[in-house]
């Protein structure tokens, strides 16, 4: 099984979406399922990547080459963006696998679902905030000294969280387990 994955901005999401979807399916049975982040072309935002022709031009490259077309974008705080999301299946799942699924409120929540946090944060607050990276991932990462590291502590901290996708699953149940919920469906299905 192949699965592209298709975030706002590659060049820090990377760190985040490969090993978390790599855990992901491979707690689902899909040991040898191959997980690639789109690079090309480079999103580099919000606004482009939820426009249908640039996802237009990634599933047309990318057809026959994967089995399942996962694009994962921040919330940012929008409520309205699980319709336009919602839209976007619709439009590309017609022929192909295509799932769309924003994080709450920033992809870097889904990392820290997987870590031992600090006593003193609370997970209702860092679910209720909409600058996550800032409020919260950023300062772990200095904390924990990876902040310089691939990614700003992405990498070092993806790789971690992933080891315990169950949890991840648990507390981001609207968005990581619901998506994670619609994949397996695709995957039982094959």
């Amino acid at each position: 099984m192949n699965v592209l994955v298709i975030p706002e901005d590659f060049r820090k999401d990377q760190y985040i979406l490969k090993p978390l979807f790599e855990r992901l399916l491979r707690s689902m049975g899909r040991r040898n399922a191959r997980v690639r982040i789109c690079q090309d072309p480079l999103l580099g935002g919000i606004v482009k990547a939820t426009k249908s022709e640039r996802i237009a031009e990634i599933v047309e490259r990318y057809n026959g080459m994967t089995d399942v077309f996962v694009l994962c974008v921040d919330r940012d705080g929008k409520r309205g963006r699980r319709r336009r999301l919602d839209d976007i299946e619709e439009e590309f799942g017609v022929g192909s696998d295509f799932l769309a699924e924003n994080t709450w409120e920033e992809l870097e929540t889904w990392v820290l679902a997987g870590l031992v946090l600090p006593r003193s944060w609370r997970w209702a607050d860092i679910r209720s905030e909409v600058h996550v990276k800032e409020e919260y991932f950023d300062k772990l990462a200095k904390r924990r000294s990876v902040a310089d590291g691939p990614g700003g502590g992405r990498r070092a901290l993806g790789r971690e969280a992933a080891s315990r996708i169950d949890a991840i699953r648990q507390k981001c149940p609207d968005d990581f387990d619901a998506l994670a919920q619609r994949l397996e469906t695709i995957i039982c299905g094959r």
